[in-house]
């Protein structure tokens, strides 16, 4: 069985973090599995989807690796129901899926993955997206010296309490969408290429999906509503956000 060995994952996080690997391919999850706990991950796997709410609330997981094409229940209808429940929606979901199209990964991100890898994939680079998507989950805490508010126009963004409220109204963001609502507040006004945003908001220290960027924004965008606006695209370079309008 192929096996890889990233780093220590005790080391860079302190502690064992849980990984739930759910794929109706009993193969698949036992290759995830093995490569997993070779990087220090406590590891559990399901086959059948149908399982996956009950063992979620019972081995409450750091993050969740999770096949889209699954028999009786996909992995978005998955996706989605985690999302919905208060106490699991901030698990941080990575999807796994044969299909390749862009419409299939806006659709995925859309149903709040924070990552999608497609199949046929290299156990190397899934290791290096959960390490990124473990950090960036681990990194949304207040940090010494940072404002606890911010505030654009008439988006409030708490910083202690992870909460967004956009002319009084509270909306729901992904951990994901979070940072990248923050990031482009703390930088008010200057443009942030799509490279620099992968870098900051989903540690990854390559170009690897810049559309990933893309599909997060349009999502954003959604959930800011009236103050959609003050996002601004900024043509062959990125983003950025502007105020005062």
């Amino acid at each position: 069985m192929l096996g890889f060995v990233i780093v220590n994952s005790m080391e860079a996080f302190g502690q064992s973090r849980k990984i739930l690997v759910v794929d109706d391919e009993y193969d698949v999850t036992e290759l995830l599995s093995y490569n997993l706990r070779r990087n220090g991950f406590r590891v559990q796997s399901v086959n059948d989807p149908r399982r996956v709410m009950d063992v979620v609330r019972e081995f409450e997981p750091d993050l969740i690796v999770l096949d889209i094409m699954m028999p009786d229940l996909s992995g978005l209808q998955v996706c989605r129901m985690i999302r919905q429940e208060s106490s699991l929606k901030a698990i941080p979901i990575i999807f796994l899926s044969a299909k390749t199209e862009e419409g299939d990964r806006i659709e995925g991100f859309e149903s709040g993955a924070d990552d999608y890898v497609c199949k046929p994939f290299s156990p190397k680079e899934l290791m290096l997206r959960v390490l990124a998507v473990l950090k960036r989950a681990g990194e949304d805490v207040e940090e010494e010296g940072e404002a606890r508010f911010l505030e654009v126009n008439g988006i409030r963004l708490d910083v202690e309490h992870h909460s967004v409220d956009v002319r009084g109204s509270p909306i729901e963001l992904t951990a994901t969408e979070f940072r990248l609502l923050k990031l482009l507040m703390q930088e008010l006004g200057k443009a942030q290429t799509r490279e620099k945003l992968l870098q900051k908001v989903w540690n990854y220290e390559n170009d690897i999906e810049t559309r990933t960027v893309d599909t997060h924004m349009r999502r954003l965008r959604d959930k800011l509503g009236e103050e959609a606006s003050v996002l601004e695209t900024v043509r062959g370079v990125g983003y950025r956000m502007v105020g005062g309008r």
